[in-house]
């Protein structure tokens, strides 16, 4: 059985899905891929790890980096789950970009050489907002590229831990 529940932020509502012991998704309400994967069968209810994931939410969304993560499975593809552990590195307040992800990966001399376009891809599908921070992946020029939960948002969320950003580009 799968199960969900809701979370208020201050940049919408946001589902979280559980499989009964992990978080298994995050995403905002009507983002690209809301919900992806996530089984029709499910119920919403209040279990352990949705009042630890809102506890780091709400920590996060005062400003400050939460000391602690909620338990997390993911399924998806292995080069996916590689992408997010790159991304879980990245520490609060800074950023990478989808070319420093490639060539972090293409160092794993089991595989051939993996391009910014694929690293893109799996953001793009990130079950798991925020917390495996997606928002912090730029364009090369350190531009502003794609985000699922929008533009807006990501602009918010790298605002939000004092990240500069130039809009312009």
């Amino acid at each position: 059985m799968k199960y969900i529940n809701k979370f208020s932020s201050p940049l919408g509502q946001i589902t979280m899905a559980s499989d009964g012991k992990n978080l298994t998704g995050l995403w905002f309400d009507g983002q690209k891929y809301d919900r992806l994967g996530l089984d029709k069968d499910y119920q919403e209810k209040n279990l352990d790890i949705f009042v630890i994931t809102k506890r780091w939410l709400d920590i996060y969304f005062k400003g400050q980096n939460p000391d602690f993560k909620p338990q997390i499975k993911l399924y998806t593809t292995d080069f996916r789950k590689e992408v997010y552990s790159i991304l879980e590195k990245i520490p609060y307040g800074q950023t990478t970009t989808y070319t420093k992800i490639a060539q972090c990966l293409s160092n794993n001399k089991e595989r051939k050489k993996v391009f910014a376009r694929p690293v893109g891809g799996a953001l793009g599908h990130n079950p798991i907002s925020i917390i495996i921070p997606c928002h912090r992946v730029l364009g090369k020029d350190r531009s502003l590229t794609g985000y699922a939960g929008g533009m807006e948002r990501k602009i918010k969320l790298l605002e939000l831990e004092n990240i500069s950003i130039n809009k312009s580009k």
